[in-house]
């Protein structure tokens, strides 16, 4: 489940809704992509094409049907693992997702440390690809984010978070 939470919530726009009995959903622009029902399982909401690849790679996750259509997947949580969680959650983010958000997130998978704005390098590609998928590319961004908030984003550690500190120290920006 922190698994979860913590890809949901890097992704821009992204909002938790407490379902209470253990159930929690993230919706981007009011539209459900993932949520966890009662019994532990997770639901993806995955174009048809996507819900076949998901499917056929995780034997126990099953398309459950909302009337005549397709609702996109679900298994249980514990049946699927970490960076699998990471991928599909994504997917489902992006095929609901406005199209520039979409956009701006699918170009941050192909940024190296080091190339975007004046963000500095040893703070990795990871952390870069984190904070470019956020919106963040300059230093000057990063100033008014708290160190919590950077810490939220899923890829930026604390290593990260001192090298950005420094570089705004050193840039003379107010941290």
């Amino acid at each position: 489940m922190a698994q979860l939470r913590k890809t949901a919530l890097s992704l821009p726009e992204v909002v938790r809704h407490d379902l209470g009995d253990g159930r929690v959903a993230f919706t981007v622009r009011d539209e459900r992509f993932a949520w966890v029902d009662e019994h532990g399982h997770v639901h993806l909401h995955l174009p048809a094409a996507e819900a076949d690849a998901f499917l056929a790679a995780h034997p126990t996750a099953e398309r459950p049907a909302r009337g005549a259509t397709s609702a996109g997947v679900r298994v249980p949580l514990v049946d699927i693992g970490g960076q699998q969680l990471n991928h599909w959650v994504r997917q489902a983010w992006l095929g609901l997702a406005p199209k520039r958000l979409a956009a701006q997130v699918a170009a941050a998978g192909t940024v190296a440390a080091g190339e975007v704005g004046d963000l500095p390098k040893g703070i990795g590609k990871p952390a870069t690809q984190a904070l470019t998928s956020a919106g963040v590319t300059t230093l000057a961004q990063v100033a008014r984010l708290t160190d919590a908030e950077l810490l939220a984003m899923h890829g930026v550690g604390p290593k990260a978070v001192r090298v950005l500190r420094a570089a705004l120290g050193a840039s003379d920006q107010k941290v």
